[in-house]
């Protein structure tokens, strides 16, 4: 597993925006999942500056991730 970042807003009930860690990018339509290993989605956008990059997860389910909470992609 690899961290890649937090995440700190939904959007509708299908979408999850993360910020993410500037050395730790996400591929496009990586599988993310949580700390306890249960799949989240996918990510479908990477996005901001080169600097502070956010990413958009598309769910699997409804979005019920806190506010702060690390995700992961498994390798």
């Amino acid at each position: 597993m690899k961290a890649i970042g937090t995440a700190i807003h939904t959007v509708g009930t299908r979408i999850l925006v993360m910020r993410c860690d500037p050395a730790q990018l996400p591929k496009l339509y990586a599988d993310v999942v949580s700390r306890r290993l249960k799949p989240v989605g996918k990510v479908v956008e990477v996005f901001g500056s080169v600097a502070a990059p956010y990413a958009a997860v598309y769910c699997r389910d409804d979005c019920r991730m806190a506010v702060g909470e690390k995700l992961f992609i498994s390798r």
